[in-house]
C-alpha cells in the first residue's frame, strides 16, 4: 500500500506538506501543490478511508507506549490510565499502541489512523522517532525529555533532580558510601531518558558531597535482586545508603537485605524513585520520590488539547520531585561505609 511518506519522498517534500495539500489546512505554493498531486497520481496513492475529514476532528488521541524489554508494565499502565482518564474529560478516546515499531509505527499512525494528536512514552535521549514527530501534521506531546528538544513539547518528572534529591537526603544523614540500583541493562543500552537523568543526578550529587558511589543495573527478577544485594554488601566500602530506581525489584531487594543481615534503617538506609503506594506498602515503608503518573498524564493531555485549540504551549514542563521521608532512612551513626 502506497503511504503518504512514499508520496512525500517521490515529490521531494515532507509528509506534512503532502497532508496539507490533501487537507487544505495550510497554504501551499502552486508549484509544490502540482508536484505533490502529480506524485499522488503516479503512485496511485489513496488516503485511508478512516482518515480525518478536512477541518474535522476524530476525537481520538494515540498513546504510543511501546512495551520494550525492561519496561515495568504495571507502572507504564498507571501512566496510560491517567492519559485515558484525562482524555475522557475532554471527550476524547485513546488508542493505545504498544508494539515496538519505532519510526515506522509513528508513520503508520500518521498515514492511516484517524487521531487528532499523539502522546509518546518511553522516550530516549537520542530517540530515532524525533524526526517523524517533528514532521507530523498534528500535535504530539512527549512524556520524557530527549537531549534535543527543539520543535517538541515535553512533560515529565525532573528525574535528574529526583536522583540528586535522594543522594542529598542520604548525605544529610551522614552516609558516605552510596549505590544506585538501576533498571535492567537494556534500559541503559537504549539510553532511555528517565534512567539516564536519574544516573546523572545520582552521580552529580555523590560527587558534590564527596561520596563513594557505585551503579548497579538490575534485571527485573527476584534472583537478580538477591544477587545485586549480595554484590552490594561485598563492595569495599559497602554502601550504607541505597537509591533504587527499579520498581520491579523493590520487594525482593528489601527482602534480600533483611535475610543477609543489614538492618533497615539502622545499618542501611534505602530510598526509591517509584509510585507512592509501592513505597508505602514495602516491608519497611520507603523514603521515596513519587512517580507522579496522574499529574503527568493530565498535563500531557492538557498540553495536547491546548495545541489542538491553536493555543501556545510551553516546550518544556518539568515536574519538581517531592521526597517523602518514611521509615527506611536514618542518620548514619558510624562503622563501615567509608
Amino acid at each position: 500500500m502506497v503511504k503518504i511518506t512514499d508520496v512525500a519522498r517521490h515529490a521531494g517534500v515532507s509528509p506534512s506538506t503532502v497532508s496539507y495539500v490533501l487537507s487544505g489546512k495550510r497554504p501551499i505554493s502552486e508549484e509544490t501543490r502540482r508536484r505533490v498531486q502529480a506524485s499522488i497520481r503516479t503512485l496511485g496513492y489513496r488516503p485511508h478511508a478512516g482518515a480525518r475529514p478536512a477541518g474535522g476532528r476524530a476525537n481520538v488521541l494515540a498513546l504510543v507506549m511501546p512495551l520494550w524489554a525492561g519496561v515495568h508494565a504495571p507502572t507504564a499502565l498507571r501512566f496510560a490510565a491517567s492519559v485515558v482518564t484525562a482524555a475522557r474529560s475532554y471527550g476524547h478516546d485513546v488508542l493505545v499502541l504498544t508494539q515496538d515499531e519505532g519510526e515506522e509505527g509513528l508513520r503508520r499512525v500518521a498515514d492511516t489512523v484517524p487521531v487528532d494528536g499523539l502522546i509518546v512514552m518511553d522516550v530516549g535521549l537520542h530517540d530515532p522517532r524525533l524526526p517523524v514527530l517533528r514532521d507530523l501534521d498534528r500535535p504530539a506531546v512527549l512524556i520524557g525529555f530527549p537531549a534535543d528538544r527543539a520543535g517538541l513539547t515535553c512533560v515529565d518528572l525532573d528525574f535528574r533532580a529526583a536522583g540528586e534529591r535522594c543522594v542529598d537526603h542520604l548525605a544529610e544523614l551522614g552516609h558516605r558510601a552510596v549505590a544506585l540500583v538501576g533498571p535492567p541493562p537494556e534500559v541503559y543500552v537504549r539510553r532511555t531518558a528517565c534512567a539516564q537523568y536519574v544516573l546523572q543526578g545520582f552521580t552529580a550529587a555523590a560527587d558534590r558531597h564527596g561520596l563513594t558511589s557505585a551503579v548497579h543495573p538490575c534485571e527485573a527478577t527476584a534472583a537478580a535482586a538477591r544477587a545485586t544485594a549480595e554484590r552490594l554488601l561485598r563492595e569495599h566500602p559497602a554502601p550504607t545508603g541505597i537509591v533504587v530506581h527499579n520498581e520491579a525489584v523493590l520487594e525482593p531487594l528489601t527482602e534480600a537485605f533483611a535475610r543477609l543481615g543489614p538492618r533497615v534503617p539502622e545499618e542501611l538506609s534505602v530510598t526509591a524513585i517509584c509510585p507512592a503506594d509501592l513505597a508505602e506498602s514495602a516491608r519497611v515503608p520507603l523514603t521515596s520520590v513519587a512517580l507522579p503518573a496522574a499529574e503527568t498524564g493530565l498535563r500531557a493531555v492538557e498540553l495536547l488539547m491546548r495545541a489542538l485549540a491553536g493555543e501556545p504551549v510551553p516546550a518544556t514542563t518539568l515536574l519538581a520531585p517531592v521526597l517523602t521521608v518514611r521509615g527506611s532512612t536514618a542518620r548514619r551513626t558510624g562503622g563501615g561505609g567509608a
